[in-house]
């Protein structure tokens, strides 16, 4: 590491610390010419998650779209903030983990649906009827059997 005052490269490391949100090392240096001392962060270097749209148009992965979508599914329903950004967490948790660069929006459109069915039905069948465009009642009814066919065959195997 450079010293940012002579710029001499040999500087060692006299204290290293957490940060308080456990993301980035805290690291207190001192430059071996001159004897200053300075702070450097050390953390993991994020991939940009790129996410392909429908239209084909791409753009950065955004978890405050995701989290506003699901705020929105969930409104009125006793579903709690934390309960709705541990959703977030594990959603992008899982896309950082597939080591792709990019993703269709419709892989996570998919995704959120999975997550919405188990913390709560009404927030589905809403953010479902969005997402999927259903255009009439009888899309609603479909999607409903469906689910509850999943629910109701989860229950006998």
């Amino acid at each position: 590491m450079k010293c940012p005052f002579c710029e001499n490269e040999d500087t060692k490391v006299i204290d290293s610390r957490h940060t308080e949100e456990g993301t980035a090392i805290r690291r207190r240096r001192e430059c071996e010419k001159c004897g200053k001392r300075f702070t450097t962060y050390e953390k993991i270097e994020e991939v940009i998650l790129v996410v392909i749209k429908k239209d084909g148009s791409r753009e950065p992965f955004d978890r405050n779209k995701l989290l506003n979508g699901i705020i929105k599914a969930c409104e009125k329903r006793p579903v709690s903030l934390a309960d709705m950004e541990k959703c977030v967490d594990d959603i992008e948790r899982g896309l950082n983990n597939m080591m792709e660069k990019e993703v269709k929006s419709t892989f996570i459109g998919e995704l959120i649906m999975e997550k919405l069915k188990d913390l709560d039905e009404v927030a589905y069948v809403r953010f479902a009827s969005v997402y999927r465009q259903f255009t009439d009642v009888n899309t609603f009814i479909s999607e409903i059997e469906k689910m509850l066919g999943t629910k109701r065959g989860g229950r006998n195997a």
